[in-house]
């Protein structure tokens, strides 16, 4: 086969790496998919109750990077949605992220007055803090405040969604959980918050198509894809071009340090013969629910339909060949296993590694799309 990269995985690391080096480069580009569809994790389509559901979770757009935005309005239009969130805390269903408006819904009147006005004094309005550095305060309140937070909405959410103790998830994790010191409901604060008016499958159809791109679905790479003294083959014989490898680094390498972890998630959508199932696009379970959150396609998509589509979502174990590795697991010897791993990598020359498989890290999609736009500047 004539090419000049060989790509594997159709999701968006992939898929804009191709888009650049066809269409900015002239560059003929293979792309290997071991799912039976392009788009990855965002993969949608619309079910029988005519929703158009997320089949592997709800993907919001959302960034401050204008560059970033601008490069995917060139193969979607938008349908402008801002994200809310609630979490069922207590038996009712609280703001999150904990903000004033939660303030009010959680103490008293005289309570949360107090607290608000704290919140102004130390961080100042309209602005984030950290439930960390709250936690950390040297005012006792809002100390307390932050304890709450922890214990409510952070800590048993992140037990189930990890399978471990929350103490033994990277603190970054917990830096990253905000306060937000204003009356703001929406779930992020970005710039642009959108999802692609015709879905996320039509953009990467778009994103896609050009004639300098071909795509194999439903075929593993790993069985034609090998390296052998350090030198990477394609179909039997040394690839000269460029391997772009978006999936786990770890079975690239036969897993010779042992399968990383990650967690993976039980999706389980469910058809509901009634018009909307909640009032919100997704509210989540910290506590006493096996499933973190329930998500309420219609709300992102808005359609008229008797009946409504919901996912509820129960984190797992990943079983390697059993399940699909969502997330990377944040811990240090988590970290020490792939970096051991990417040792490897970086001894074969014409090999790229671009994505959260591959690197071993959270993305966002606006993060990974912004990754994948830089690393092609690097390549050429």
């Amino acid at each position: 086969m004539n090419m000049d990269y060989l790509i594997i995985g159709a999701g968006f690391a992939g898929s804009v790496m191709a888009e650049r080096l066809a269409s900015r480069c002239d560059k003929k580009v293979h792309i290997i998919e071991k799912r039976p569809h392009i788009g990855g994790n965002c993969y949608d389509e619309v079910d029988s109750s005519g929703v158009l559901v997320h089949r592997y979770g709800p993907h919001l757009f959302h960034t401050e990077n204008r560059v970033v935005y601008e490069y995917l309005s060139g193969f979607t239009q938008w349908h402008n949605y801002r994200h809310k969130v609630v979490a069922h805390v207590d038996g009712r269903n609280i703001a999150i992220p904990f903000s004033f408006t939660t303030l009010y819904q959680v103490f008293d009147d005289v309570k949360a007055d107090v607290l608000k006005a704290k919140l102004i004094e130390r961080y100042g309005e309209g602005n984030k803090v950290s439930v960390l550095e709250l936690r950390e305060a040297e005012d006792e309140e809002l100390k307390a405040l932050g304890e709450y937070v922890y214990e409510k909405i952070f800590v048993h959410y992140t037990a189930k969604q990890w399978g471990i103790p929350a103490s033994e998830v990277n603190p970054a994790v917990l830096a990253r959980v905000p306060v937000l010191t204003s009356y703001d409901t929406h779930y992020f604060q970005d710039t642009y918050q959108a999802v692609p008016q015709s879905g996320y499958t039509r953009l990467f159809e778009t994103l896609l198509d050009h004639p300098n791109i071909s795509i194999a679905l439903g075929e593993d790479a790993l069985e034609t894809l090998k390296i052998i003294d350090k030198q990477l083959y394609y179909e039997g014989e040394r690839f000269e071009g460029t391997v772009i490898f978006t999936g786990m680094l770890d079975a690239l390498f036969d897993h010779c340090y042992g399968v990383l972890p990650y967690r993976s998630l039980d999706l389980r959508f469910e058809v509901c013969d009634q018009e909307y199932y909640q009032d919100n696009a997704v509210v989540n379970y910290p506590n006493e629910h096996e499933y973190t959150r329930i998500t309420e396609f219609k709300h992102i998509h808005p359609v008229k339909s008797p009946q409504a589509t919901i996912l509820k979502e129960y984190p797992q174990n990943y079983i390697n060949g059993k399940n699909i590795p969502y997330y990377p697991m944040p811990t240090e010897d988590s970290k020490e296993q792939y970096e051991r791993y990417a040792a490897l990598a970086q001894e074969i020359d014409n090999l790229v590694l671009l994505g959260r498989l591959a690197e071993y890290r959270y993305y966002d999609m606006d993060d990974i799309v912004a990754r994948a736009l830089d690393v092609f500047e690097e390549l050429t």
